[in-house]
Parts: C-alpha cells; structure tokens; sequence
C-alpha cells in the first residue's frame, strides 16, 4: 500500500490523543440551592433570635454570612469554567488553556523535543505534570484531583511516546 502527499498530510494531522481537563466540583447546582437556602435559612433564624434580644448588630454580621457564603461559592464556581485541552499529533503538541474570563492561550511544542516531567510523592501521588523543550516550560493539569492526575499522566504519556517513534 502506497501514500500519496495527500494522505500523508491528512494522517499527520489526525490527533493520536485528545484530553480536555476540567477542574471537578462536587457540589452541583441543586446542591448549591440547597446549602444556600440551609444557611440563610440558620443565619436568618439565629440573626431573629439575636434580634428579638435586642443585639440588633449580630443580625446585620449574619445576614453578611450569607453574602459570604454565596460570593465563595459563586468565585469557585467562576474558577471551575477554566479548563485545559491537550491535542498530540506527530507533528505537534498543543496546549490550549482556556482562562475563566474567556480568554485562551496556546502552548505549541515539537513533540519530538518535548519532555514529560511528572513530580510524583511517595503518599501523596502526583504533585505536578509539567513539559519540558528547549528551555520552555509549562505546568499542565494543575487543578486535577490526584486520581485524574494519575490517569491522565499514564494516557498522555503513552501517547506522547507513541508519536515519538
């Protein structure tokens, strides 16, 4: 079987491996209606309560929890919008980091002079994933738990040897 320039162009450009990483949240959008309403609801019954004593500050301080409570779990919520796509092809490596705001930036190596570091802790497992190429370097996947970190450094490490012989 014989390739002509065309195919050869067209297989060079099919990714061998694609991973989009996402920060994980656990607590989703009910869950969050729900919390929110379980401490206004505590907040705004024990503010009453110190209300109806007469120490009318102490449920101004409470109704400020509630506004706490919510800016967190809202500047959380803006963070996990932040994600990583990581494409391998034989011919390149791109990083894209999508930022909360929108904004992207990318990150293309030469596979073939690119270095996968992973710092790995006896207990604790991966602590980091960074690439390495010509004096560049770039931490990837650092919002991971440490079981997807492991997953994801065994995949795109197989990948990137594959496209390297």
């Amino acid at each position: 079987m014989s390739l002509n320039s065309k195919d050869l162009a067209s297989h060079a450009s099919t990714p061998d491996f694609v991973a989009e990483l996402t920060p994980y949240r656990s607590l989703g959008r009910m869950g969050f209606l729900w919390l929110m309403a379980f401490v206004s609801f505590t907040c705004l019954l024990s503010g009453l309560m110190f209300l109806v004593m007469g120490a009318w500050p102490v449920f101004l301080f409470m109704a400020l929890d509630i506004l706490i409570v919510y800016a967190a779990f809202k500047f959380s919520y803006r963070s996990a919008r932040a994600k990583e796509r990581v494409t391998v092809r034989r011919d390149e490596l791109k990083i894209e980091k999508f930022h909360p705001s929108g904004r992207v930036v990318q990150h293309v190596f030469n596979p073939f002079w690119t270095r996968f570091e992973v710092n790995r802790h006896k207990e604790y497992g991966i602590l980091s994933m960074r690439l390495t190429s010509r004096g560049r370097e770039l931490d990837i996947g650092s919002f991971l738990n440490p079981d997807d970190r492991e997953s994801f450094a065994f995949a795109f490490g197989a990948a990137l040897n594959r496209v390297k012989v």
